[in-house]
């Protein structure tokens, strides 16, 4: 058994340190690429899920096999639209919730 006590870290502030602050044009960048990623992760992890292969969702959406292999790779975020088409034809929903203050 390990006797190295843990610390408690400041995700924020190593995300500042590594990437730049809030607002700055490198923060942008990362902030950008992580949702590709995480995009990316979500359509790939769905589609196995209802398992269909990328070149069936590719068809279900009028799109190549490329296009979702991009997506599903972080590669290219997908547009507002296509994102929808790929989520529902997958049989599932988006739902957009308004918080209550």
């Amino acid at each position: 058994m390990s006797t190295k006590k843990s610390k408690i870290v400041d995700v924020s502030a190593e995300l500042a340190s590594e990437f730049g602050a809030p607002g700055t044009p490198e923060r942008e960048m990362f902030d950008e690429e992580a949702y590709a990623f995480y995009t990316g992760q979500l359509l790939q992890d769905a589609r196995k899920d209802a398992k269909v292969t990328q070149v069936e969702l590719a068809r279900r959406i009028n799109s190549t096999k490329s296009y979702i292999s991009r997506v599903e790779n972080g590669d290219i975020i997908p547009s507002v639209a296509k994102f929808w088409q790929m989520i529902t034809s997958l049989g599932m929903r988006l739902e957009i919730v308004k918080p209550i203050y």
